[in-house]
């Protein structure tokens, strides 16, 4: 019998299975920041344990940083806190941390692809939900709770059960204008926030192999948004360019070695799924959420829904209450729901290829009267190459001034939120209510369209450009890394 990608990244990784008990996986990547890690910390401190495995962990502040003033102590005093706690966690504990002010400081999605640790056939773990990014390689990559986080840091091991796994084909090429994001948005409007709960995700198919590498970590980034344990995309040469010279990568025979068995990570012809999905990538059209989760969406063409058109009790409640939070009228058209904010960034859309995107629906145009733009560049590496390629000077002639790097200014501390009451434009990947500024409203569009809304205050994506395909030589190329189990240490600067 046959198995799929998920099943063989699985069973490289099991040190131990009993039936009736989950499997003991060991992680070959460790990711932490400053939000999810302060208590696991502790418990090592309590316990006397040391990390078992320093060199498999890497440390960044992302989720509570300023997009402003970064240089200078942080205002907030929990931000300043959690920031200044994991500083000191990372120097006991002997981690490799990217602070503040590092050149490969950023998000933690995005810090990993573009320093080259994210790689096939590994398993990745973060206290981040999102953690599903890395998928796009070939990995398993998912979210773990501060308990786990502890855990891996104290074993370099995790107990989890074996999840089912799943096939989503996207068949043919997506129209042009079309986005990754469109795609995703209208894959959870299909299914529903908790359609792919207890799957291991694989998405296959002619489109989603046109995909360039960011538009692929798009995809697997909002895997979590319909409930998946993790999402996935077998390697291939669009996947061995982009890591190909990355700062972690092996050279000579170690590469090649690398190569063939990344190559031999794709599922098996004779393989079953416990479950399938197919999807005409004709049918997907520029997508916008009306609601307060990714699952509330439409085409940009579409109107606001209303509770009569849904059959469910359940679903007419929520979109009740959606409307209600969202402060929207059914009928209204997207096109015309103005916003006073336009968020272009997050870890979901913040890599070089979605500002590039940005500038290109931008340039020549100025943001609309009473509308903001705040452009946050995914990391600090992202920054500079976007100052090289002139996309600051883009922005800054819009109207505003691009600003530094910070997960998504989701967090009701951030100092960079707009002043209630306000509704906001953003790609970034979930818009619940309690994630949501005070007094505030978001919308996720599709690539193109949180750039064109700034323009004319309006859902209205003018962009005529197509989606960046895997050749397109203007797209950040990388450098491949062999798996970091096999490396004594993270090669780079400690706390």
């Amino acid at each position: 019998m046959g198995r799929t990608l998920a099943e063989k990244v699985w069973d490289e990784h099991v040190v131990r299975s009993t039936p009736g008990e989950p499997d003991l996986l060991y992680i070959d990547l460790h990711l932490i920041h400053e939000v999810t890690s302060p208590q696991a910390f502790d418990g090592l401190r309590l316990a006397g344990r040391p990390v078992r495995r320093p060199d498999l962990t890497l440390a960044t502040e992302d989720h509570n940083v300023p997009t402003l003033d970064w240089d200078k102590p942080i205002a907030d005093p929990v931000s300043r806190t959690q920031v200044e706690t994991l500083r000191k966690n990372a120097a006991e504990f002997g981690v490799r941390l990217h602070p503040l002010g590092d050149l490969d400081q950023g998000i933690v999605h995005v810090v990993g692809p573009q320093l080259g640790l994210t790689q096939p056939g590994m398993t990745i773990v973060c206290g981040d939900s999102h953690t599903s990014t890395h998928g796009a390689f070939g990995a398993i990559a998912f979210g773990i709770g501060t308990s786990e986080v502890e855990h891996v840091l104290a074993t370099q091991t995790l107990m989890q059960a074996k999840p089912r796994t799943m096939a989503v084909t996207v068949n043919g090429t997506l129209p042009e204008g079309v986005t990754a994001k469109d795609l995703i948005l209208y894959l959870i409007a299909q299914t529903g926030t908790g359609g792919g709960q207890g799957y291991i995700v694989e998405y296959r198919g002619e489109a989603i192999e046109q995909l360039s590498m960011e538009g692929r970590m798009t995809v697997c980034n909002m895997s979590i948004e319909w409930g998946a344990k993790a999402g996935m995309i077998a390697p291939d040469q669009t996947t061995f360019d982009y890591i190909e010279g990355k700062p972690e990568a092996p050279k000579g025979a170690e590469w090649d070695a690398a190569v063939a068995h990344w190559k031999s990570l794709r599922t098996d012809d004779d393989a079953t799924f416990d479950k399938e999905i197919v999807i005409d990538a004709g049918d997907v059209t520029p997508f916008v959420t009306w609601g307060t989760n990714p699952g509330q969406g439409v085409p940009l063409g579409a109107h606001v829904p209303s509770p009569d058109d849904f059959e469910d009790a359940t679903d007419k409640v929520a979109c009740e209450k959606a409307l209600a939070y969202m402060g929207l009228e059914a009928g209204t058209p997207m096109r015309e729901v103005k916003v006073d904010t336009v968020f272009v960034g997050s870890c979901t859309n913040g890599r070089i290829e979605d500002l590039r995107l940005a500038a290109e629906v931008i340039k020549g145009h100025k943001v609309a009267e009473g509308t903001r733009l705040l452009v946050v560049p995914g990391s600090v590496r992202v920054r500079l190459q976007a100052e090289e390629e002139g996309l600051d000077v883009v922005f800054k002639e819009a109207g505003r001034v691009a600003r530094a790097r910070v997960v998504a200014p989701t967090w009701s501390r951030c100092p960079s939120p707009p002043p209630p009451p306000s509704r906001a434009r953003s790609p970034r990947p979930r818009t619940w209510s309690e994630r949501n500024w005070s007094h505030g409203e978001v919308h996720l569009p599709h690539g193109n369209g949180a750039s064109a809304a700034p323009q004319q205050r309006r859902h209205r994506p003018d962009h005529p450009g197509g989606l960046p395909q895997a050749r397109d030589p203007h797209r950040l190329r990388g450098r491949a890394v062999r798996r970091v189990a096999q490396r004594p240490r993270l090669r780079g600067q400690q706390a």
